[in-house]
């Protein structure tokens, strides 16, 4: 005799397929959503957000804060990225 074919079980009347069906689409649904959102996160540096664009001035602050250039070449590439003064 075989079991799963049984009008008692809850699937022979197509309702159980049904739920299946939908139950199945939501954990797939529910699964992409996690993985998208997982991957958009923003990282993480230590102690908070990285900004997802920062502005070429932005960069160069922070490698004259780090000591990665000196006030010389800081204000040479800062006047090389605003362009010639104009009178």
């Amino acid at each position: 005799m075989m079991f799963w074919y049984s009008n008692d079980s809850g699937y022979g009347n197509g309702w159980g397929y049904a739920a299946m069906v939908v139950g199945m689409l939501v954990f797939w649904a529910l699964v992409i959503v996690g993985i998208s959102l997982l991957l958009r996160r923003p990282h993480r540096e230590a102690g908070g957000m990285v900004p997802a664009h920062r502005s070429a001035q932005q960069v160069l602050a922070e490698r004259f804060a780090r000591g990665e250039i000196d006030e010389s070449e800081f204000t040479q590439r800062l006047t090389a990225l605003h362009g010639p003064k104009k009178l």
